[in-house]
């Protein structure tokens, strides 16, 4: 059986690139068991950070194989 979680990741970039984080490295929010859940965490943190060009945040997925 395979299922998928989903993480929000991101955090300040040190130029408008957006190559390299800033500090310790990415923030990880999560796992979220549904896209919507992940989803609406990015939507709060993005709000929250909506003043900082160099701050991005996106949902990264991982898909798991349970055994049977």
């Amino acid at each position: 059986m395979t299922t998928e979680r989903y993480w929000v990741v991101g955090g300040e970039y040190s130029c408008m690139a957006f190559k390299s984080l800033k500090g310790e490295g990415p923030k990880v929010l999560g796992p979220y068991e549904t896209r919507e859940e992940a989803s609406e965490v990015w939507k709060r943190i993005s709000r929250e950070t909506r003043s900082g060009a160099t701050t991005r945040f996106a949902i990264a997925s991982e898909q798991l194989v349970l055994p049977a």
